[in-house]
């Protein structure tokens, strides 16, 4: 265990995994989910070692119900013969449908196996209920880049399974583009610097460089300081584009992000701060868009959330473009920190007692619902503020109809109030 990097977060004091490692509690059945080159299959191995079980390796893509009834009915023979239980590890487990998960339930149930089963899909969704209420689950996260810097060095000195026969070193713009590039993917980062020691190898080499580890990813870095200027000034080109109803220009400073190793989150966020600020109520579906694609890129991640991103960035950039609202916001700030504390006109204010009554709070409120067109004439701004106009819609896409529909209602007012009351007839 002291060789395993990360995922502190199930390791500390008290937490299961760190009890079962330690000893005091048996090994139950899991289910690790977590991202690529997290750990999964490493911490399994090392589970499987500290509960002092047979751990037998098993491939959902590669087989089927009937190996797995094999693998049970040997390992049901090893608890006979030995009294040692079998920690069958399934890697990818969500790729057995649902008949095929069945096939596990009896087992875990009467304890002829210990199930452990790695996958990187969500297994509230690809695990069916049962067998999931049978299994802890234990959430893996992506390995920070400090801790894949660490694997990083590790395989270069490792005298028994790493690199360090070779006598390599790593030159440090080479070791931050793999940190960045294996994007928390320790496996990632490792296939990388394998073929890249090898071309360092056999050009008699003792420094790898950035350019050798670019061709070992097949990946050219691009100039990306996530902390500097190129941060802003991309982001910034990004904003602009879209606000320039320039799907292309917007598409390609995205990918320059991402290529660069920004968080996909970051861009999602922007993208919400700007369908309400820059699109509004021209198109206000653009902001119910901008949400659903930072839940979609939370829920899948990288690659694929370039997806989601892709056509969330189009819709926004496409969209008719209003800031009207976000005017009037800053407007009425203005007004607040201003003006101060303007008391609520009395009208507006709620009577729940006799004396609030006697004072006047309710009196001559119009209930809109009650009123021709549904359209009130009193005000609701305070006196000193009374007539003030923050928003003012545009002619852009949805906002044209709101336009209209306020200097509608705004003429409807006018003419109750010009309306002469009719005599009595005496």
């Amino acid at each position: 265990m002291d060789g395993f990097v990360g995922q502190d977060h199930i390791l500390g004091e008290g937490k299961l995994v760190r009890q079962i490692v330690d000893g005091k509690v048996g090994l139950p059945s899991l289910i690790l989910w977590g991202p690529p080159g997290s750990g999964k299959t490493t911490l399994a191995r090392i589970l499987a070692e500290s509960g002092k079980t047979y751990f037998v390796p098993f491939s959902a893509v590669l087989s089927g119900v009937k190996e797995v009834r094999a693998l049970v009915a040997e390992g049901k023979d090893r608890l006979k013969m030995s009294g040692q239980r079998t920690a069958l590890f399934v890697d990818e487990i969500h790729r057995f449908n649902k008949a095929q998960q069945d096939a596990f339930l009896p087992h875990v149930e009467n304890g002829s196996i210990i199930l452990l089963g790695a996958t990187t899909e969500n297994p509230s969704f690809e695990v069916i209920a049962p067998l999931l209420s049978r299994c802890r689950v234990v959430t893996l996260q992506p390995l920070a880049p400090e801790h894949v810097t660490q694997v990083i060095q590790r395989a270069l000195e490792d005298e028994e399974e790493g690199l360090s026969d070779k006598g390599l070193n790593l030159e440090e713009a080479a070791l931050q583009f793999l940190v960045e590039f294996s994007q928390g993917d320790a496996r990632r980062a490792l296939n990388v610097l394998e073929v890249a020691a090898d071309m360092a190898s056999q050009q008699k080499l003792s420094l790898i460089s950035l350019a050798m580890i670019e061709e070992a990813a097949q990946h050219k870095s691009l100039l990306y300081d996530k902390a500097g200027d190129e941060h802003y000034n991309l982001i910034s080109a990004f904003i602009k584009s879209m606000r320039g109803s320039d799907p292309n220009a917007a598409l390609y400073w995205m990918m320059r992000m991402l290529e660069g190793g920004e968080d996909p989150l970051f861009i999602a966020r922007r993208m919400i701060i700007f369908a309400a600020e820059d699109i509004g109520n021209a198109d206000p579906q653009a902001l119910q868009v901008a949400v659903a694609v930072k839940d979609a890129v939370h829920f899948v991640g990288l690659p694929e959330g370039k997806i989601p991103l892709g056509q969330g960035v189009t819709y926004l950039a496409s969209a008719p473009k209003s800031n009207a609202s976000y005017k009037a916001m800053h407007a009425a700030e203005e007004d607040a920190k201003k003006k101060g504390p303007l008391p609520v006109p009395l009208h507006l204010r709620n009577a729940p007692t006799a004396l609030m009554k006697s004072m006047g709070y309710g009196q001559g409120y119009q209930y809109a619902h009650d009123q021709e067109g549904s359209v009130v004439d009193h005000e609701h701004l305070p006196e000193e503020l009374a007539g003030t106009v923050y928003y003012r819609p545009t002619t852009m896409g949805e906002e044209a109809r709101i336009k209209a529909r306020l200097e509608s209602w705004e003429r409807h007012r006018k003419r109750k109030a010009d309306a002469t009351p009719p005599r009595k007839q005496g």
